[in-house]
């Protein structure tokens, strides 16, 4: 695969996109060694130009330092890297034991964060993006981070409707950073694709990033439908999340839930796991090798986002985009009923 056009912008897209949450101590603190061997990678298995994705929510601002301060140590010139910026998390002092944005997940953060989703509160948030990263880098790209999880934390409709108004609200002041040349390219994140749908009505996006709703687990034609609209309109797709939370390749996570095998709810994945894994073992393919091959079958996809915490795992994932898969593997996994057996792209 070779880098595309993230849409119609004059952003080029790799193949892989780095995410850059364990920066921020995603449930555990690196060593600075640790995450600076991370970011080094980034430039050693790339051919061109390194794209990465970051946001004020990561460490409560803690990964974006990091990312400002290790490019500068390591020499790195702003043309050679592509920042993502998720904004919607302002960074605050930290007044309680723990962080409250989201409980247990940070490691030895010294700041909070609050959520700010409106016009003003997303230019405090790229403003406060730029300045923890130092000055030397700023993010080229930016979107409203998880604004699925912004709507479905409304009380009632009237809510909902006041809460997708200061999203529109964010979007104009992002499309207006756009127009003054601040930014290149302004889209959307979600877990929900149908937040992306909806919003999509009202917003269009220069691209759009899917989170754990188009993978090899989960795939439905509606998707597939909105995927080829998005690609005629020429919006960039990146996907994410494709090992749903860590289970398709054998974690206890599904869509960052735990699921449990005594549980009828959730038998039905591991029987589904159970066969996907059968198939690979016969062919000798990885599990995740298979979900990250699948994640980019669809034509328009230009990306996949990837979270690796070990450098070594990165050029693993580099060289499997050169990689092809025999045609007999997907046909036993339509066979066995693990792909959809009308998708089309495999």
């Amino acid at each position: 695969m070779k880098a595309k056009a993230l849409g119609l912008t004059e952003i080029v897209c790799p193949p892989i996109i780095y995410g850059t949450s364990f920066l921020g101590n995603l449930y555990r603190e690196l060593s600075w060694d640790e995450k600076l061997s991370l970011m080094k990678e980034w430039f050693k298995v790339s051919d061109g130009t390194v794209m990465i994705d970051s946001a004020g929510k990561y460490g409560a601002g803690l990964a974006l330092e990091v990312i400002g301060k290790g490019l500068l140590e390591l020499g790195i010139l702003p043309r050679e890297i592509t920042i993502s910026n998720k904004l919607g998390w302002y960074r605050v002092p930290l007044e309680t034991e723990e962080p409250t944005f989201e409980p247990g997940a940070w490691a030895n953060l010294e700041y909070d964060a609050v959520q700010r989703i409106s016009y003003d509160g997303i230019l405090e948030c790229w403003q406060q993006g730029c300045e923890l990263l130092g000055g030397v880098y700023k993010p080229q790209v930016v979107s409203v981070h998880d604004p699925d999880e912004y709507l479905a934390a409304a009380a009632d409709a009237t809510d909902r409707q006041k809460r997708l108004e200061d999203i529109i609200g964010a979007y104009k002041a992002l499309f207006g950073l756009k127009e003054k040349g601040e930014v290149q390219a302004v889209g959307i994140g979600s877990k929900d694709w149908l937040v992306i749908k909806e919003l999509y009505e009202q917003v269009k996006f220069d691209w759009v990033m899917f989170a754990n709703k188009f993978t090899i687990y989960h795939h439905p034609k509606a998707i597939l439908d909105f995927l080829e609209k998005l690609g005629k309109d020429g919006v960039g797709v990146i996907n994410s999340a494709v090992f749903n939370a860590g289970f398709l390749t054998g974690g206890e996570y599904f869509d960052y839930r735990i699921v449990n095998r005594e549980n009828p709810n959730d038998m039905h994945l591991f029987k589904w796991r159970e066969k996907f894994f059968a198939v690979c073992d016969k062919f000798e393919v990885a599990p995740g090798d298979a979900c990250l091959k699948f994640a980019l079958s669809a034509p328009q996809i230009i990306s996949v986002a990837l979270n690796p915490s070990k450098p070594k795992r990165m050029a693993h994932n580099r060289a499997l985009l050169d990689m092809e898969f025999p045609a007999a593997f997907w046909a036993e996994l339509k066979k066995q009923g693990i792909i959809e057996t009308s998708y089309p792209y495999l």
